[in-house]
């Protein structure tokens, strides 16, 4: 009965067209549930919900996040089991004298109040740390080359990784997933050369839908990563890549694409060497991205495309301007008023 819940409700969401990689997260969840109850559905009770996530929280020191995905997936299952459609209560009933009840309520777990619950850590690169973040990444490749040692290519392939998400506003898995192709030029800015566009095919995908397409437009402020893609396809990838390879990042095995827990780790390696906050994370490079935009003045509605935002308020959440900046704003508006009041009380001309 246990295998054939897990085997419904799968299938319940595969026909909502959601991911493998998200059913399977959620069927982990339900699983591990189960093994600390030591009870099935039909068993379970508000009280084992209340001593799983005080262990979570307490001892294990989860996330808020991760304890709202949790409850989540388990209130999910539950609504499953106790819908009428599927029958599973009657036999339930009918086999074990129980029925499974939605043990997950308002008062026994966490909502989802704000649109961002990341920790109040993860915040956008300053600009002297993200110059101290890419001269570390570019000093450990020279370090290792110059020692003779394997692995200065891997630690190239990192370090213009780090580049490229952050001159283009790219996610972890839209950046690890790139091809060659999806570089190409922009023919009202040749000076991009064959960089001049990014097509991230692997966008951050919504429920039930397939990962979201768009083009990133490359720009002036960041010309200097063109240099930096060149490089790497032309000099560096040829030297690592397998025949007929189309993978922008290779990985050490030959898979297409870099594995994203080896590129966390590989980051993760970089940031710490910089001497950097810990809860400043690979996402950070694409919050700098947005927050720079703005700094530098571009159109609210531009940088939300660029970034592939469904709202405009997604896009404000990853802006964390700089003390500078916000001092540059109220001075301008020092500056504006005093010259109109100037201008208002200035005699007229006789």
């Amino acid at each position: 009965m246990w295998t054939e819940m897990l085997q419904g409700w799968a299938a319940q969401q595969f026909a909502r067209n959601l991911s493998a990689g998200t059913v399977e997260a959620r069927r982990g969840t339900v699983v591990r549930f189960r093994e600390f109850a030591g009870a099935y559905p039909w068993e379970w009770t508000a009280g084992t919900v209340d001593e799983f996530f005080l262990e979570l929280r307490a001892l294990k020191g989860a996330a808020r996040s991760t304890v709202l995905g949790y409850q989540n997936a388990l209130r999910m299952f539950l609504e499953y089991l106790t819908d009428p459609a599927y029958g599973w209560c009657r036999q339930c009933w009918e086999r074990f004298g129980d029925h499974p009840a939605q043990v997950f309520h308002e008062w026994n777990t966490a909502r989802h109040a704000q649109d961002a619950l990341g920790s109040p850590g993860k915040r956008p690169y300053t600009r002297d740390e993200l110059e101290d973040l890419f001269d570390c990444a570019d000093e450990r490749v020279l370090r290792i080359r110059r020692s003779g040692a394997k692995g200065w290519i891997p630690a190239f392939r990192t370090a213009t990784i780090m580049k490229v998400a952050y001159a283009w506003g790219l996610r972890r898995n839209e950046v690890r997933r790139l091809d060659l192709v999806d570089f190409a030029p922009n023919p009202q800015a040749r000076q991009f050369g064959n960089a001049g566009i990014v097509y991230v095919r692997h966008g951050k995908a919504m429920r039930g839908s397939p990962p979201k397409r768009r083009s990133v437009l490359t720009l002036p402020e960041f010309d200097w990563a063109v240099e930096c893609v060149r490089q790497w396809t032309e000099e560096v990838r040829p030297l690592y890549a397998p025949p007929r390879s189309t993978g922008m990042w290779p990985s050490e095995r030959g898979n297409a694409a870099i594995a994203a827990d080896s590129l966390s780790r590989a980051f993760n390696e970089v940031k710490r060497a910089a001497g950097l906050d810990e809860d400043l994370d690979f996402h950070s490079l694409r919050r700098s991205y947005v927050t720079h935009l703005v700094e530098i003045g571009y159109d609210a509605f531009f940088i939300q495309q660029q970034v592939g935002h469904e709202h405009a308020s997604t896009t404000s959440i990853y802006t964390g301007l700089s003390p500078d900046y916000r001092a540059r704003v109220v001075n301008g508006a020092i500056s504006r008023m005093a010259g109109e009041a100037m201008a208002a009380n200035k005699e007229p001309a006789l």
